[in-house]
């Protein structure tokens, strides 16, 4: 069984391009803090936004990827961009609402990449890593094209990879139990939500290296 079946096919795509949209959004800032120019804002909200699902696509054989049949999925990180460039200041002004519907797409597209996934025939492990590629792979590419070392790897950020591992784990047991319903989808998807959430409030961290001897400070959050 598939995500899918929880909604309607529209309300389906209208919780996609939220997702696609919120993702964008964090693209286009970092953008203009780096100082990009219109071209690089819209390169880093298109790569943030479809970068996850469209390596899960490729990975799975699912060609061409949505991103490039659906132009919903295409125009709506340049929507994104074009706000930015325009009302950036007001737009960093909600950037603690924007983190809040980022933790929703990272919960929804875990548990979407996931499925999708496992119904293209890959095993449950592989299934559940694509889950957090789907989640976290625009966000990685997003932090590379902009010369920064990637969050989630970053001992200095709150959790995300994590609540995303969590989310796309709870889809995989379901699967292996044949428990995976739309409730169970549900519930997996907003564990990771909440995940996430409470990683913010509370400054949640990944352990580091036992009696480590680097020396790395930790920087700034911008």
């Amino acid at each position: 069984m598939q995500l899918q079946q929880l909604f309607s096919p529209s309300v389906q795509h209208t919780l996609d391009v939220i997702g696609i949209f919120v993702f964008a959004i964090s693209g286009a800032l970092l953008a203009v803090r780096k100082n990009f120019d219109v071209f690089g804002i819209a390169v880093l909200a298109e790569v943030t936004a479809l970068g996850g699902g469209l390596f899960r696509d490729l990975v799975i054989g699912a060609v061409p990827p949505a991103a490039f049949t659906d132009m919903g999925y295409f125009l709506t990180p340049l929507l994104a961009a074009l706000l930015v460039i325009f009302w950036h200041p007001h737009v960093e002004r909600i950037q603690n609402g924007v983190n809040v519907f980022d933790a929703a797409g990272l919960g929804l597209f875990c548990v979407t990449g996931t499925t999708k996934a496992y119904s293209y025939g890959l095993n449950l492990t592989a299934s559940a890593a694509l889950g957090l590629a789907t989640a976290v792979g625009g966000g990685v590419l997003r932090d590379v094209l902009a010369n920064e070392v990637p969050s989630l790897l970053r001992w200095d950020r709150d959790l995300y990879a994590v609540p995303a591992i969590v989310g796309a784990a709870l889809v995989v047991l379901c699967i292996r139990y044949d428990a995976l319903t739309p409730l169970t989808s549900g519930v997996a998807a907003v564990t990771a939500f909440v995940l996430r959430l409470l990683a913010m409030r509370y400054h949640w961290r990944a352990p580091r290296a036992w009696n480590r001897r680097s020396t790395v400070s930790e920087e700034p959050t911008p």
